[in-house]
């Protein structure tokens, strides 16, 4: 197949299985079909603990899956690509390193001259609204400024797929909305593929246009919904459309059941 006609991302049949500590074996996910287009933001949600993050080391090659296929623009997945960034919980960020530092460590590592290197980051630091704090460190930012250091150090790599785990829930309310809107923004225009893991079903309906519910673990996927919300969007008035709350029901009566399992073999475990 043609790569350049080919989705951004498929799995087909992908299974993972883990050994314990104790030797024995854990299923993450199972029998996993997930296509993801060019271009797309894909949203995948589903019950704590249920395989989302493992969903995405599949497909960043950080993990290889024990069965099935993982293919990337076509072509299966060996190891992490030039063209992959990733937003996690955790700020990947340099504390010793200044912001302007942080931002030009991706161009440098892949080659790019110190010059040209400083010239991006300075042009990602503008967009994201820290052109004035680019000689702090991050232990000087707040929790919604280190945010956006981590997204300018990942687009300025011009990622073509974006993996993002949980990369909002840290942040107080306010400044979530604001990330998820400032996402949107430097997402538009770049051709990015996302593939956005949450367990905020508010979050992904605002922000994706398909939403992928997994059921309790091992994670496979239940349904895949597609979200006929206009762009672009705005997070905090984008929740107020009736139509919002119409998709949000739809979702949750999926997902709820999921989330419902998950709980009840927990007390189950617990008793």
């Amino acid at each position: 197949m043609n790569s350049h006609s080919s989705p951004a991302i498929e799995l087909r049949g992908a299974s993972k299985v883990f050994r314990t500590p104790s030797g024995a074996s854990h299923t993450a996910v199972r029998d996993l079909d997930l296509v993801v287009e060019r271009g797309e933001f894909v949203a995948v949600v589903g019950p704590t603990g249920c395989g989302k993050s493992t969903t995405l080391t599949l497909i960043s090659g950080l993990e290889e899956p024990t069965t099935g296929d993982v293919l990337v623009a076509g072509r299966p997945v060996t190891g992490i690509g030039d063209t992959t960034g990733f937003v996690f919980q955790q700020d990947a960020v340099f504390p010793w390193r200044t912001v302007l530092s942080n931002v030009m460590a991706g161009p440098r590592f892949r080659g790019v001259p110190k010059k040209e290197a400083k010239r991006r980051a300075r042009d990602w630091l503008a967009r994201v609204g820290l052109a004035s704090f680019e000689d702090r460190y991050p232990h000087q930012l707040s929790g919604g400024q280190r945010k956006r250091v981590a997204l300018a150090a990942t687009f300025v790599n011009d990622p073509e797929l974006l993996l993002m785990d949980e990369p909002f829930s840290a942040l107080d309310v306010q400044t979530r909305a604001l990330m998820s809107d400032e996402l949107l923004e430097l997402w538009s225009g770049t051709g990015a593929s996302v593939v956005f893991v949450t367990h905020d079903l508010e979050e992904s309906i605002a922000l994706a246009d398909k939403v992928v519910v997994m059921t309790a673990g091992p994670a496979t996927v239940k349904e895949v919904f597609a979200i006929d919300l206009p762009r672009p969007r705005r997070v905090e008035s984008v929740r107020l459309e009736p139509r919002f709350v119409e998709i949000y029901r739809e979702i949750w009566s999926s997902l709820g059941e999921e989330v419902r399992i998950t709980r009840e073999r927990g007390a189950a475990h617990a008793a």
